[in-house]
């Protein structure tokens, strides 16, 4: 993701870590291999638009499809996907998460998307982008 993410300490500690965890290293990967630009490209026009009636700002496109695939890879319902976002820090930093300046999603904010996705507005093209 675009930007430096400030540091929590237990952040701290993982990313100058000598030794990654497996599921720091598969996030790595994917990191550097699923095609970013397409799946937006593919999202975004159905994606909600910020209101311009004073509502709370939905979260950016590019986190919550990170959560969204955080959630598909590691098979984690919609409430214990929120709290791996607050208990883990890999899965914070993959989903571009700053927890000392940014709220994280909630469940039902997490659930909207998985509804977004599952309409079928997007979720059946994301396989093709990946070859």
């Amino acid at each position: 993701m675009s930007g430096a993410l400030q540091l929590g300490f237990s952040d701290y500690e993982q990313v100058y870590a000598k030794k990654k965890t497996r599921r720091q290293i598969f996030l790595d990967e994917m990191e550097a291999t699923v095609p970013w630009e397409d799946f937006y490209a593919l999202i975004r026009p159905v994606y909600h638009q910020p209101s311009t009636r004073g509502a709370r700002p939905p979260f950016p496109l590019e986190v919550m499809l990170r959560i969204h695939l955080l959630q598909q890879w590691f098979t984690l319902s919609v409430p214990l996907m929120e709290e791996m976002l607050i208990d883990t820090p890999c899965f914070r930093r993959f989903a571009g998460i700053d927890m000392v300046s940014e709220r994280i999603p909630d469940e039902t904010t997490i659930l909207n998307f998985r509804h977004l996705a599952q309409k079928g507005y997007w979720d059946n093209d994301l396989p093709r982008c990946t070859h």
